[in-house]
């Protein structure tokens, strides 16, 4: 039965907006008094009631009462939106900042990579930094030069190995970063999402590195990262942190399936009753519009393979009008990806509906947003409804291991194939 190597129990960490300690040179005093020579808790900081906390609008609580464990080897997804604790989760781990309460404990060497420039020296070399890095871990120069060929073959910046590193660029300084935590033999290894800096090829490599220093080395790994086919592919368990509070803990499919399911609560469908409370004009006014995703199940989740129908009503004011409907996609950066216009039909007065269908394998994952307009005679436009419709598709690939962001706005399933045209025979 493996060991626990991290334990963490009831965890808190508040902090104080616009100030540094408790505010006051008296009550960091008191604080100190308390907390270290008396050992008692923290007397400006007690938990009440479950909300108190968050009463206060110059306290945060950027972790909230959080327990898990970590078993030697384990590899440890962390999700959760922005601002939702994980960075703050893996400092306290790191021992770069404090609890406010609760306790950590760990078992073994730690090597972290948080974001770019962790751990190094600006004015110091590569080479120079390896070593520094090396020391921090407890390792002996004959321990880093045996490793260090290894280290900087893995990095790629054997050409800019005796330049300070203040001269690098932030991808060359990932990319030391990342081969010095996870050359060094580490017992726990702890990466944030510092690896969307480097390029796709990088990012394969570190994953790939991940995987070896995990399953040959027997290294416990907790990693933090927004691309859900990387943490399923990766990890064993998976931490959902949601504004501080811990959600789920346990097996990594279960947990990323309720997090997706979670966090694809976008506005997928809009209705109105009457024309008067509804958007339009004198012209036209939308009864309704709603994105409906054709899931194999109720709670698979939202990714690139499924086919989505966009449909809706609206009210024609008025008689006979020679009307056509267009759907403008637009990427969360207000990239267009596509503007299909229907086809123009003459329509008395009354309610008028359509649907538009969109092909599973055809987007790319990310957010988007859907507009629609109502065009008169085909140029004159009548009402634009923007951003009616917002929704966000999950990555998926089959047999492919690498993770990194897929090129491209669109990713459809064309027909391609390769065959053997010539055999050679020795």
């Amino acid at each position: 039965m493996s060991e626990v190597v991290i334990e963490i129990e009831n965890l808190y960490k508040k902090y104080h907006l616009g100030s540094i300690g408790t505010g006051t040179f008296r009550r960091d005093l008191q604080r100190w008094w308390s907390t270290t020579v008396l050992k008692k808790e923290d007397p400006y900081f007690q938990i009440q009631e479950e909300n108190s906390a968050y009463d206060d609008k110059d306290i945060i609580l950027a972790l909230h009462n959080v327990s898990f464990e970590v078993k030697q080897g384990e590899v440890i997804g962390i999700i959760g939106s922005n601002g939702s604790g994980k960075s703050t989760l893996l400092k306290i781990i790191s021992r770069i900042t404090k609890p406010t309460q609760g306790t950590v404990r760990g078992k073994g060497k730690v090597s972290s990579l948080l974001e770019v420039g962790t751990g190094f020296h600006q004015e110091l070399t590569g080479r120079e930094n390896i070593f520094l890095s090396g020391y921090i871990l407890g390792m002996t120069k004959w321990e880093i030069r045996e490793k260090f060929d290894e280290i900087v073959a893995f990095s790629g910046v054997e050409d800019f190995i005796d330049t300070p590193v203040k001269r690098y660029s932030s991808g060359m300084y990932v990319r030391l970063a990342f081969a010095v935590a996870a050359h060094l033999e580490p017992d726990i290894l702890i990466v944030d999402e510092v690896l969307a800096v480097g390029d796709a090829d990088f990012q394969k490599k570190c994953l790939g590195k991940m995987r070896e220093v995990s399953e040959k080395n027997g290294r416990t790994i907790l990693f933090v990262s927004h691309s859900m086919q990387a943490i399923k592919n990766l990890c064993d368990k998976a931490l959902w942190l949601k504004k501080g509070r811990m959600q789920a803990f346990g097996p990594v499919s279960e947990v990323v399936t309720n997090y997706l399911s979670n966090v694809q609560q976008a506005k997928l469908r809009q209705q109105w009753q009457t024309p008067e409370e509804a958007p339009g004009n004198e012209w036209v006014r939308m009864k309704s519009v709603e994105l409906i995703p054709h899931l194999e199940s109720p709670e698979a989740p939202l990714d690139i393979r499924v086919p989505l129908t966009v449909r809706f009503q609206f009210w024609n004011m008025k008689k006979v009008m020679y009307l056509s409907a267009g759907l403008h996609l637009f990427t969360s950066a207000g990239e267009c990806i596509f503007d299909v216009p229907s086809p123009s039909t003459y329509f008395d007065k009354g309610i008028i509906e359509g649907e538009c269908h969109i092909p599973g394998d055809f987007l790319n994952d990310g957010a988007y947003y859907l507009s629609m307009v109502i065009v008169r005679d085909t140029s004159v436009p009548l009402f634009n409804f923007e951003e009616c419709l917002t929704f966000e598709l999950e990555d998926y690939r089959e047999n492919i291991d690498w993770y990194g962001k897929w090129w491209g706005a669109v990713r459809p399933k064309l027909p391609f194939h390769l065959k053997q045209a010539e055999m050679v025979f020795q």
